[in-house]
């Protein structure tokens, strides 16, 4: 194989490349959000949540897109999508910023997504969304996650370690 052989096979047809690869750094993101939930009692989940925020975030909607809205009221706010579905729509603002919308079977949105591939003042700092910083790990990356169960979801932070890092924001009802 030769450095200019491609390692993943080019079709003729519409590339998907930006979207898989904005796809597999979500599922990477959404892997480590459940190993980290899953990895931690509620005791613990409980403990680590400050004081105060049980009630609810500042961060409670993207682009204007709140969790229970109906699939028709979130194309109306974000247009159309990239990739449209029952389930789920896939949205691409450019080359820094992805979003997914996950409905019920209702067509209500039950989880909203947002992944941002820039180190730009744009993209929202922890405290910004949760309404407190949390420490970074040894590596540069960040993961926080609290759950305000009054309000009926969970709210993650999560950016990776690197000069170009990807920070996840995944708002999510509480089922």
């Amino acid at each position: 194989m030769t450095a200019s052989t491609p390692l993943i096979p080019v079709t003729k047809t519409r590339s998907r490349t930006p979207v898989c690869a904005r796809a597999v750094a979500f599922i990477v993101a959404a892997t480590s959000l459940v190993l980290f939930s899953v990895g931690s009692s509620p005791a613990q989940r409980k403990a680590a949540t400050p004081a105060g925020e049980e009630e609810a975030s500042p961060f409670k909607d993207y682009r204007g897109v709140q969790l229970g809205m109906t699939a028709d009221e979130v194309r109306k706010k974000l247009g159309s999508p990239k990739d449209k579905g029952d389930e789920q729509d896939f949205y691409v603002f450019g080359e820094n910023e992805s979003a997914q919308i996950v409905y019920d079977s209702g067509h209500k949105v039950i989880t909203i997504s947002a992944d941002f591939l820039s180190t730009e003042a744009s993209v929202p700092t922890c405290k910004q969304v949760l309404g407190s910083e949390a420490e970074a790990k040894a590596d540069g990356s960040v993961y926080k996650m609290v759950r305000f169960p009054k309000a009926g979801y969970w709210l993650s932070y999560n950016r990776t370690a690197g000069a170009s890092p990807m920070t996840s924001i995944t708002l999510q009802k509480i089922q």
